[in-house]
């Protein structure tokens, strides 16, 4: 009776408009459909009580996977949220798509999880998924860091992983983050395959817990692979200064498991974790706005007066899951000086030359070396790797599956440094995603290393742009949620593609990459290919050599992103500050139009 009442209803609504088709189809669904008759009775409930703006919310498409995977808010029912069914659907299809893929074999599976909201729960269940599938499940039984995951992947030789995770998205989401053989995110043709899997599952077969402990087909292995990851990271140490005074933030999450074992045994001692962050807790509930992404300056505000107070020398802060690592440094060498926030372009700049300058120092240097860098991320990397006669493979999309791809493409063996914008970092082979562990401990090393030369990071910067010219580069972020923000996202995007502003901050247009028709377009001339990766992603050269924006949907949020890049070539010490600051007024005018062109 309840359940036709409610299909009543649901009819009635959808007439109404107070659903989208999309909505009232997969309620429909819900509400019908055998398999998923536990959760009919929620639906029904919502539906009586007349919460259609929930619903539609939560309905009126099916969650997708983004660039890490399949992220959004918790909400017990609907195909758009992080729940059960949603997590269910991800490790069933998963572990269908990898015997498909590998045969009949013995199969294994890692499985890590972080500090949010229901994690370990989602972790869990994956495990009796995966079992129930027939795979051995190594289980990281305690918060554990995603490049932990990774390399658990790698140590223990298994098929693939999965890490539960929202990284540093907002506390009332969670998220399935899949990785393959290689520890790597999925990469095409794996990624499309396996999402066709995970939309088409009904059925989703499951052992007990207990079941599975006990049969030896789910079995903890925190302890070992803590050992060796630690002892992998390490490799990547070398010798040199360890007085460094050193303040460090998890941000509520993981990254105390990985950054403070991996920091004492490089040497390191004078480390304090930042009190007020130290706790896991799935609010976040000390970090400013609840929002832990070291890639806010504000984080590190109260971390800084902490700095100021004890005469700290670097503060570093790692996101959630402990991928991201972002830092805040002393202006000069004086006691009193100001503090500033490193953006992720720029500690990646610091990082590529320390490495390579290693490498100078000890007699490795070589042709065949390479870097790797995104589309988005600054070319200050490049011109500092083509100083140095090695290679950068830098046309790539945005997300670092595709820089752990490169090196497996490239072989491993001549990798040196891998970085993307979005504060991800990583040296050595020992996993194939970003890893805020070793970012840092070679920033500490660096930090360590100017202390003893009486120069602050800043200053080594400084010297960084004197050399190979002065780069900055910004983000504006438009917030696009729902339904109407993903058709608005689409249309904007076609809009850069088809009819790009002229000019921006007062410098004409000079060339349009669209990466998704894979086309170059000069203003009035016809489009020619552009030999890239397709995504959708448009880079608006500037005339100005480079000057240039590049426009993206976001890979695990609802906003598009705008990315701002500005350079001069190389000039005296003396008139840096200057060009710093018409920079500055450069990407201001860049944003403004943008927001203009955009209609936000």
């Amino acid at each position: 009776m309840e359940l036709q009442t409610a299909l009543q209803e649901l009819e009635l609504a959808s007439i109404a408009k107070k659903l989208s088709p999309g909505a009232a189809s997969n309620i429909r669904t819900w509400l019908t459909a055998p398999y998923l008759a536990e959760y009919a009775p929620a639906v029904a409930e919502h539906i009586l009580a007349g919460k259609w703006a929930e619903l539609h919310d939560v309905f009126w498409t099916t969650i997708p996977f983004g660039t890490g995977g399949r992220r959004g808010r918790l909400y017990p029912i609907g195909t758009n949220a992080i729940n059960d069914r949603t997590i269910g659907e991800s490790a069933q299809g998963l572990a269908d798509y990898v015997r498909e893929v590998v045969g009949d074999k013995p199969l294994a599976c890692a499985i890590a999880y972080d500090t949010r909201h229901r994690s370990r729960d989602f972790a869990e269940l994956c495990a009796q998924i995966m079992a129930a599938s027939g795979f051995k499940v190594w289980f990281l039984d305690g918060y554990r860091s995603t490049p932990e995951l990774s390399f658990a992947v790698r140590y223990k030789n298994c098929d693939c992983g999965i890490m539960i995770t929202a990284s540093h998205n907002p506390p009332t989401d969670n998220a399935v983050k899949v990785y393959w053989s290689t520890g790597g995110q999925l990469l095409p043709p794996h990624d499309t395959n396996c999402i066709d899997r995970v939309y088409g599952i009904e059925e989703i077969k499951r052992i007990g817990w207990a079941e599975g402990i006990a049969s030896g087909q789910i079995e903890a292995c925190q302890e070992e692979v803590d050992r060796a990851f630690v002892a992998a990271v390490i490799c990547q140490s070398t010798p040199g200064p360890r007085d460094l005074k050193i303040i460090y933030s998890p941000l509520h999450g993981v990254g105390a498991s990985a950054v403070c074992p991996v920091l004492e045994a490089a040497g390191f001692e004078d480390v304090e974790v930042f009190g007020p962050h130290a706790a896991p807790d799935p609010d976040f509930t000390n970090v400013p706005n609840r929002v832990a992404n070291p890639e806010n300056a504000i984080v590190f505000d109260a971390m800084i007066a902490r700095g100021k107070q004890i005469q700290a020398d670097l503060i570093l802060a790692t996101d959630p899951d402990c991928d991201r690592l972002g830092c805040a440094v002393p202006q000069s060498m004086d006691r009193n000086a100001a503090w500033s926030t490193l953006t992720g372009n720029q500690i990646g700049a610091l990082l590529t030359d320390a490495l390579l300058a290693e490498r100078k120092a000890a007699g490795t240097l070589h042709p065949k070396l390479y870097v790797v860098k995104t589309l988005v991320t600054t070319e200050l990397i490049r011109r500092i790797a083509d100083a140095y006669g090695v290679q950068t493979a830098g046309n790539l999309l945005v997300g670092f599956k595709y820089i752990g791809g490169e090196m497996d493409l490239r072989g491993p063996k001549d990798f040196v440094f891998g970085a993307e914008e979005s504060y991800g970092f990583l040296a050595g082979d020992h996993v194939r995603d970003k890893d805020a562990a070793v970012a840092s401990l070679l920033l500490c090393e660096l930090a360590a290393r100017w202390k003893a030369l009486g120069k602050t990071l800043l200053q080594q910067l400084d010297a960084l742009y004197v050399q190979f010219g002065c780069h900055s580069e910004s983000q504006v972020n438009v917030q696009m949620p729902g339904e109407q923000g993903m058709d608005a996202m689409k249309a904007l995007m076609a809009k850069f593609r088809s009819d790009p502003p002229t000019e921006i901050g007062g410098i004409k247009l000079a060339r349009v990459r669209d990466y998704f028709n894979n086309t170059a377009t000069i203003p009035g001339g016809r489009p020619l290919p552009l030999g890239g990766p397709i995504g959708e992603l448009v880079i608006l050269d500037l005339a100005s050599d480079g000057n240039y924006v590049a426009v993206r949907p976001s890979g695990t949020e609802p906003k598009v992103k705008f990315y701002m890049f500005a350079c001069d070539p190389p000039l005296p010490e003396r008139e840096l500050a200057a060009v710093k600051a018409s920079q500055i007024a450069r990407m201001k005018m860049f944003a403004e139009d943008l927001r203009k062109f955009s209609g936000v």
